[in-house]
């Protein structure tokens, strides 16, 4: 199917792109597309202007910013998944680009771009909120930063404004261990996920003191496990202490049916790959 017609604008600054949302009433951002496009194409959304950001400068970079890492809504899927940084601090979120979409979605498709469509089955929200980020968003009235545990709001919903554009997602510099597991739709890493789980961990005299655990593929949106760090946190880390960890993933948690899995399904499998993550990332973290 072919999109509805619509208007095409392509601003050459940041200020020019929020002005033209702000006095355009049905406007929507388009960066890699690769989100965005194929809900067009199916004429699920049918907005009435494309701004597209993407011959904006300084937004494709990821950049050393002292105490974070700073990834531009230009950075491409490839990037994040390649970046020495983002190996380095944000390992969850490295593996979780290098298992979104495709070579073509990877090398098109931008970080930003599917953290602000806020899929129910992506991979990099979920890294994103378990690692603690931050998002900056760009209006015509200023920028404003939204943390990752109040972006994800329901089902493609997130905190930004009608507006507002996501210009960068800042990741802290905050020790530990991160690791990102999931099941996809087609087995093993490939597709969106069946479920999926993000953990960060970090350690203190032996013992696990912090962490965060977020899931994908399971409920309505991106959502933190909170049961499973309060079970872990104080512990050894050890294999009996994250599974008893694990079997509290689903608290306050929605699970919903789908074609992919029955709830009973999608629910043992959070667990498993909870499991899987809180492993690597406390080993990530020794």
């Amino acid at each position: 199917m072919y999109p509805r017609s619509f208007e095409y604008v392509s601003p050459g600054s940041l200020d020019e792109a929020t002005s033209i949302l702000a006095s355009t009433d049905g406007a929507k951002v388009l960066a890699g597309g690769m989100s965005l496009l194929p809900i067009m194409k199916l004429r699920l959304f049918s907005p009435d202007v494309l701004v597209d950001i993407g011959r904006i400068p300084g937004l494709s970079s990821i950049q050393d910013q002292g105490d974070h890492v700073g990834v531009g809504a230009l950075v491409r899927h490839a990037d994040t998944a390649s970046d020495p940084l983002i190996a380095e601090h944000a390992a969850a979120l490295a593996t979780a680009a290098s298992w979104t979409g495709d070579v073509q979605v990877r090398n098109q498709g931008t970080t930003c771009g599917s953290i602000a469509h806020a899929d129910i089955a992506a991979d990099q929200p979920a890294a994103a909120l378990a690692l603690g980020a931050t998002m900056v968003a760009a209006s015509a009235n200023g920028t404003r930063e939204i943390a990752a545990s109040d972006f994800f709001v329901d089902t493609l919903t997130t905190a930004l404004e009608p507006g507002e554009i996501l210009t960068e997602i800042r990741l802290p510099k905050q020790g530990g261990g991160s690791a990102y597991e999931k099941l996809g739709r087609r087995g093993g890493h490939t597709d969106y996920a069946v479920a999926g789980a993000s953990a960060w961990v970090d350690l203190a005299d032996g013992a696990v003191c912090c962490g965060r655990v977020a899931l994908t593929g399971v409920g309505p949106m991106p959502t933190l496990a909170e049961g499973v760090m309060e079970s872990l946190i104080g512990t050894d880390g050890s294999d009996a202490a994250v599974a008893a960890a694990s079997d509290r993933a689903l608290e306050g948690v929605t699970v919903l049916e789908d074609l992919f899995g029955t709830v009973e399904y999608k629910s043992h499998l959070a667990k498993v790959m909870t499991r899987r993550a809180l492993q690597q990332a406390i080993a990530a973290a020794m």
